[in-house]
């Protein structure tokens, strides 16, 4: 049996690149950093970072672009990959990079790249007038929809459960 799985949660070191090959797929790589902390035998923290390439091609790399900044939370899931190609030398030269099948967006908030780079934005805060508006940099907060359930109008009885 073989397997070939990677799951990754970390942060991206920079902005990612959306390209397009020739064939006009879309393919978006990004650095990931993940970090490992761990207390060593004479009691010290100790931290290590690990960096990992990232590739994403087709439609998921084009929402995953709009969406994820130097500093995002994400989670890949994916595969490892080896490339090999052959630099101006003439060397040849090899990378390992895991080819994502699964994405997965960390929380949005107002800081670590959360909002979609194309959302709107709120109007800029004037301090003259002492204006409470969010500043220009800040997105615009998501309405949370409200779920109200009245468990008053509905009995459950036991009788009902399928098990």
């Amino acid at each position: 049996m073989n397997l070939n799985k990677v799951f990754l949660a970390g942060r991206l070191t920079a902005d990612p690149q959306l390209r397009t090959t020739p064939g006009g797929q879309s393919v978006l790589s990004f650095s990931l950093a993940t970090n490992r902390n761990w207390t060593d035998r004479g009691g010290a923290r100790q931290e290590s970072t690990e960096y990992h390439n990232i590739v994403v091609w087709g439609k998921q790399a084009e929402v995953a672009s709009q969406f994820l900044t130097k500093g995002s939370l994400v989670l890949v899931e994916g595969r490892l990959q080896t490339r090999s190609w052959n630099d101006k030398q003439g060397q040849t030269r090899k990378t390992t990079e895991i080819v994502c099948e699964r994405i997965q967006f960390g929380p949005r908030g107002f800081s670590g790249g959360g909002a979609p780079r194309n959302s709107q934005v709120a109007p800029s805060r004037n301090p003259s007038s002492g204006s409470n508006q969010p500043s220009i940099d800040e997105p615009l907060p998501e309405e949370i929809p409200v779920i109200d359930i009245d468990t008053e109008k509905e009995d459950i009885k036991p009788e009902d459960l399928p098990f």
